[in-house]
């Protein structure tokens, strides 16, 4: 029985001592969470996990987060990172891939700061979403739990 059936959204939220992860969505393959800074309630941004492994999820990565530019430079993704590789672990996944554009340097730095291994630099495929988005180089790192 998947995790998801048997609790409610709130009981998904997750958190450490700075950031709590609030659970805005859940589907069977995707937990989508609001970034909130316990001290203030502020919203920070989002991150959300995507379960599995497929080779669009390759380019896509199953963590992806988003803080907003006045909230940057505070390590908000990086401790998102920490507790979604937590959920990822409960819902027995054995590695996680995040992906980011070589340009986004402090995206880059958070993912060397979580200490994964680098896979690669890729170009991202014509048939992909990603593709469509303009994105079309993607660095691809590898977290095992």
């Amino acid at each position: 029985m998947p995790l998801f059936s048997r609790f409610t959204l709130k009981e998904y939220d997750l958190e450490d001592d700075i950031i709590k992860l609030e659970t805005s969505q859940v589907t069977k393959d995707n937990y989508i969470y609001k970034i909130v800074l316990k001290s203030t309630r502020e919203h920070v941004g989002y991150c959300d996990l995507r379960t599995g492994h497929s080779l669009s999820l390759y380019y896509f990565g199953n963590i992806g987060y988003r803080v907003f530019p006045q909230y940057r430079g505070h390590g908000y993704a990086y401790r998102a990172s920490l507790l979604l590789f937590e959920l990822a672990k409960r819902l027995d996944m054995e590695y996680v891939i995040i992906t980011v554009s070589p340009e986004n340097t402090p995206s880059v730095k958070t993912c060397e700061k979580l200490n994964g291994k680098y896979l690669e630099t890729v170009d991202v495929p014509s048939w992909h979403s990603l593709y469509r988005n303009k994105e079309r180089v993607k660095m691809i790192f590898r977290y095992d739990l």
